[in-house]
């Protein structure tokens, strides 16, 4: 016999779905205003109203940040760092985390024991800062991909998920004469895309959005990447790019805010479209990754 509902059932979905319209409209409208004063007039961008969408389409901003070489520059050194820091994460990870899902390695339990020690204490910014220079990686890209390349939680959710590949698999893989390194790479590796898809969007993503790190081991501006010059534009200066877009463009068709918003959205703009891409597989990577034994 079908349910019927009541009336409270049916006021309670109304203000449900009102109250999740309304946190999903607080979480869009920032990223709306932003896009809008990006696309704005200078008088536009300049007034107090609502910016839900730009009245009148302008692209002097764009142009004025697309004409920086410091800005291209920091935008190219940003995507070396997310696709290099993400290849070498995932390569880690994944070799971090093979050995520790056979039960058969010797001292396998005080491995993990103090693979899951680092999750609590670090050595702290001042040693670490030491030993990336004692290394030669002060000024290189290998500072900023090196030291944070092997997260425990990383190496836990892969593991967990190798568990999960059947111990045949393995055993038939062995009579045929393959090696642990070939197992790992043609096996374990092309069976585990869910999860490894969602540990390279996790890496790629944290990349993008560092600064800190830059700002520590970084003092060439031409090695800076996009989030340090973003730093730069919207909470310390942005008078130097103005200037530098007075010899192009009419000084009355932007703002500090358009060019502020134009970079703003630019840098957003690369993980939202990633994003789609890889968003099937973290159900089923975050789910199985995440089973204990």
């Amino acid at each position: 016999m079908k349910h019927r509902r009541s009336v409270g059932e049916h006021a309670f979905d109304w203000a449900n779905t009102l109250v999740l319209a309304l946190l999903g409209l607080l979480a869009v409208y920032p990223f709306l205003y932003v896009l809008s004063i990006s696309l704005s007039t200078a008088a536009e961008a300049q007034s107090h109203s609502l910016h839900l969408y730009p009245r009148r389409v302008s692209w002097n901003a764009y142009r004025i940040v697309f004409e920086s070489p410091d800005i291209l520059r920091s935008l190219w050194n940003s995507i070396v760092r997310t696709a290099l820091g993400t290849v070498i994460t995932v390569l880690a990870t994944c070799v971090a985390a093979y050995p520790l899902a056979r039960k058969e390695l010797p001292h396998r339990s005080l491995i993990l024991f103090l693979i899951l020690l680092t999750m609590i204490f670090s050595g702290g910014i001042v040693p670490g800062y030491l030993l990336v220079r004692s290394l030669g990686m002060i000024n290189t890209i290998w500072a900023l991909v090196i030291p944070g390349a092997l997260s425990a939680f990383n190496v836990i959710v892969v593991k967990n998920f190798f568990q999960q590949i059947p111990e045949s698999l393995l055993e038939a893989a062995r009579v045929e004469g393959a090696g642990e390194w070939r197992i790992l790479f043609r096996f374990f590796i092309p069976l585990s895309k869910p999860v490894l898809a969602t540990i390279a969007l996790w890496t790629a993503v944290s990349h993008w959005n560092q600064w800190f790190d830059a700002m520590l081991y970084i003092t060439d501006d031409r090695k800076q990447v996009l989030q340090n010059m973003l730093q730069r534009i919207v909470i310390e200066n942005s008078t130097r790019l103005i200037d530098m877009g007075k010899n192009t463009h009419d000084v009355a068709s932007y703002t500090p805010e358009t060019v502020k918003a134009a970079t703003v959205v630019i840098t957003v703009l690369p993980m939202l479209i990633l994003y789609p891409f890889v968003q099937r597989y973290f159900a089923k990577g975050i789910m199985i990754g995440g089973v204990k034994e």
